[in-house]
């Protein structure tokens, strides 16, 4: 939503998946949100960094704060 061209903050829960439960504040109502979680490298020599993806899509069923992102198991 924007209010004279200017987004406005909304709140949503993230709902299943590793992020359950979680609050966020977001603007636009995007729909899809990204969640990572950092992975362990074995080899801390490397400088590599690997994070586990995972998605969530927004209920459009839903029209008011707070929106609700379901979790995407079929995401990568």
């Amino acid at each position: 939503m924007t209010h004279d061209g200017v987004a406005e903050w909304e709140t949503a829960v993230l709902e299943g998946g590793p992020a359950d439960g979680a609050l966020i504040r977001l603007a636009n109502r995007p729909g899809v949100v990204q969640v990572t979680h950092p992975c362990a490298v074995e080899d801390s020599t490397s400088g590599m960094r690997v994070e586990a993806l995972y998605v969530y899509r927004r209920d459009l069923r839903v029209k008011e704060a707070p929106l609700r992102y379901g979790f995407d198991p079929a995401s990568p």
